[in-house]
């Protein structure tokens, strides 16, 4: 029995130091940047939605995405590990992307909105992709609790895109193609 004991210890420990386990510890620095800045990011998009039915999916999302921050705050301590922000160059890159998007639309029109639906729906795709990616790596280098509290995110990451979808196939597209050209 203690050889077992001693040999999952040195398990953990080759875990611990492994390259994997530095791959997954800098993605979560990744995706933690990338959540607080979408954070900051949402607010504007709110402000720059027209339709009634965008707007509130995107409330309903900047509501889960400050629990998405906790979820890694909490990801970060069940491995021992302090929760850090390291600057994220593709979530920087798509929310560039969607400020230019609503700045180049009209306001109040709903071709705006169609544009913060496809920046939005980006920015999903590269969350649900790196959540994805975590939440595998975390079942494999054996943290458990993190995989868990990662499953979860990503699962309201994939909702969030599907909401936009039916938004933008439930009347805003449709309605933006009737926008005559500025």
């Amino acid at each position: 029995m203690k050889t077992t004991a001693t040999k999952s210890a040195s398990q953990a420990d080759s875990i611990e130091d492994s390259a994997l386990n530095e791959l997954f510890i800098d993605e979560l620095k990744d995706i933690y940047w990338a959540e607080k800045h979408l954070a900051k990011a949402l607010p504007k998009m709110i402000k720059g939605a027209t339709s009634a039915e965008l707007k509130t999916a995107i409330e309903n999302h900047l509501t889960e995405t400050e629990n998405h921050i906790t979820r890694l705050e909490q990801a970060f301590e069940s491995i021992g590990e302090k929760a850090v922000a390291v600057k994220c160059e593709a979530m920087a890159g798509l929310l560039k992307e969607g400020e230019e998007i609503m700045s180049e639309t009209e306001k109040g029109s709903l071709t705006r909105d169609v544009g913060i639906i496809s920046a939005a729906q980006k920015v999903e795709h590269y969350e649900i992709a790196s959540y994805g990616t975590l939440r595998t790596l975390a079942g494999v280098l054996g943290y458990n609790k993190a995989a868990e509290l990662l499953e979860a995110t990503l699962q309201e990451e994939k909702n969030a895109d599907s909401k936009l979808t039916e938004v933008a196939e439930g009347c805003v597209n449709s309605q933006a193609a009737a926008e005559p050209k500025e």
